[in-house]
């Protein structure tokens, strides 16, 4: 498994993978070593510095990530969610045709190992809350608010 490092604006992004695809994007409050990225993930560790510069929207990566058939059903359809877009876990579970594994999608998403790239940031909760995010809700909240459409304007 290759290993390579990017300085994002939310944190350090650790990339995990090899010729089989990209196995994990996790993001780090510590600095990490940013060194020489190995080919196998040049091309995950380029998109996500084009997804931070505003340039992308969607990722065309191979994807790896290792997990259980029922937490892989939940990553794919995270990955139907629109950029700029939120979807609550209520109807993330709608749209796996199980209203009643409401827990079970919320703890396969929290279990999603590839940040970003799948974005598990843009389910929030029924009542609009930002909850539920590995990373910590600054990250969250920073992640929806680069996606959203509408920029606030600084005043100052």
């Amino acid at each position: 498994m290759e290993i390579a490092y990017l300085k994002t604006p939310i944190g350090y992004a650790e990339f995990r993978g090899d010729a089989d695809g990209l196995a994990a994007i996790t993001v780090y409050d510590a600095e990490k070593p940013i060194g020489i990225v190995p080919d196998v993930l040049q091309d995950a560790v380029y998109q996500l510095e084009e997804y931070f510069e505003g340039k992308r929207s969607t990722f065309d990566l191979v994807l790896n990530p290792q997990g259980t058939v029922f937490q892989k059903r939940v990553w794919n359809e995270l990955c139907n969610i629109p950029y700029g877009k939120t979807l609550s876990y209520l109807e993330l579970s709608k749209r796996l045709g199980n209203v009643k594994a409401i827990r079970a999608v919320a703890a396969a998403n929290g279990q999603n190992p590839l940040w970003i790239v799948v974005p598990c940031h843009r389910v929030i909760g029924s009542n609009g809350d930002l909850v539920g995010y590995a990373g910590g809700l600054h990250r969250k909240k920073w992640l929806l608010e680069h996606e959203s459409p509408v920029k606030q304007q600084k005043l100052f």
